[in-house]
C-alpha cells in the first residue's frame, strides 16, 4: 500500500525497493501501476492490466488475477528468450492501445483486439517489427478527442500529434510513421499521452 512507503524530503535519497517488497536480487522493476482498492470486486473485474514487451508481444489479463498478491510476488507474464517486459498499463475495456518503436513506427488498435488470458501465458503479437527495431513504449488512450501523443527522440526532438492522426488498424500490423528518424533526430526513445 502507498502509505507504507516512507515519506521523505525533496533531498532524501529514498529507500531501496527491496526493503518494501520481496524481489529476487537479479530482478529489475520495469513498470508499476496505481490501482484503487483491490478488495472492490466490481473494480477488479472491470479493469485489465495490459503489458508490452520489447519484441512487440502484448498481453491483457484481468486485474482480478492480481488482486491477491503474495509477499514474494506472483508471476505476471511469461517472457521468451531475448525479450523483456517494458511496461504495464491499466485499461477499462473501452480503451485504445498505441505501441511505438525505436525506428519511428506506431500502431493503434482497439483494446478488444487483445483477448484476456491468464497470468502464466505469453500474450499475442501487438506489432510486427522490422529488422533492428524494438518497441520503446505503449500508451493507453481513453479520451481520443482530448489526448495527444508526445514522441521524444534521442537528440532531444519532440513532436506532439493528435491521436486521430494515427489510423486504427488490426493488432499485429507494421504501424504507421510516428516520427521520421534521421541523423538529426536520432532514434525514438519515449512516447507519452498528454492532454
Amino acid at each position: 500500500r502507498v502509505f507504507e512507503i516512507p515519506e521523505g524530503s525533496k533531498t532524501a535519497k529514498g529507500r531501496a525497493v527491496q526493503n518494501l517488497i520481496n524481489i529476487e536480487p537479479d530482478d529489475k522493476i520495469k513498470a508499476y501501476i496505481r490501482t484503487n482498492d483491490l478488495k472492490d470486486v466490481d473494480y477488479v473485474n472491470s479493469m485489465s492490466v495490459v503489458m508490452i514487451t520489447k519484441n512487440g508481444t502484448v498481453k491483457k489479463t484481468s486485474l482480478e488475477a492480481y488482486s491477491r498478491p503474495r509477499t514474494n510476488g506472483i508471476n505476471a507474464i511469461e517472457i521468451r528468450d531475448n525479450d523483456q517486459l517494458l511496461g504495464a498499463k491499466l485499461t477499462n475495456g473501452d480503451s485504445q492501445i498505441m505501441i511505438a518503436t525505436k525506428n519511428g513506427k506506431c500502431i493503434r488498435f482497439e483494446e478488444e483486439k487483445v483477448r484476456e488470458v491468464g497470468r502464466g501465458s505469453i500474450g499475442v503479437r501487438g506489432i510486427t517489427l522490422e529488422d533492428n527495431d524494438e518497441v520503446i513504449g505503449m500508451i493507453v488512450v481513453n479520451d481520443v478527442q482530448n489526448e495527444t501523443v508526445l514522441v521524444v527522440s534521442e537528440r532531444g526532438y519532440g513532436k506532439r500529434t493528435a491521436v486521430e492522426d494515427y489510423r486504427i488498424t488490426n493488432r499485429g500490423g507494421k504501424g504507421v510513421i510516428n516520427l521520421k528518424v534521421s541523423e538529426k533526430t536520432g532514434k525514438v526513445v519515449s512516447v507519452l499521452e498528454v492532454s
